[in-house]
């Protein structure tokens, strides 16, 4: 049976989402309606994108990354991965600005995911693993 992680939506993401937005309507007011336009519509691939990114893990032995519908999936098979890790970016303390999961395959290859349930990921990961 397929194991479908949801992606996490970042703090980065949701200013990113807001700086957008208040592009979109400036141009608005400003009476550039093309411009505005091209805002939205990015808008709408990103908000897609966000809600749509799944990593599922398959009972034939692979991870498939899915990036929203308007993005390539992308496939890992489970014999390349050599390392699933917790990591994070610039740390202050005990605080991160980002929590993430690194996943190392193939020849120097890695991606980064942020899996809703990351200690749960991780775990199926590893058994699957091997």
């Amino acid at each position: 049976m397929n194991r479908i992680f949801h992606a996490r939506i970042a703090m980065g993401q949701y200013l990113f989402l807001i700086l957008i937005g208040i592009l979109a309507v400036y141009m608005l007011w400003y009476k550039s309606p093309f411009l505005a336009a091209i805002f939205m519509l990015w808008l709408v691939v990103i908000i897609e994108k966000l809600i749509h990114t799944t990593y599922t893990v398959t009972p034939d032995g692979k991870l498939v990354l899915s990036f929203g519908r308007f993005s390539r999936s992308k496939e890992i098979l489970m014999k390349d991965i050599t390392s699933v890790e917790r990591a994070s970016s610039m740390q202050v303390g005990r605080f991160a600005v980002m929590r993430y999961v690194l996943v190392k395959y193939g020849e120097g290859k890695c991606v980064v995911l942020l899996p809703v349930k990351e200690e749960e990921f991780i775990r199926l990961l590893e058994e699957r693993r091997g």
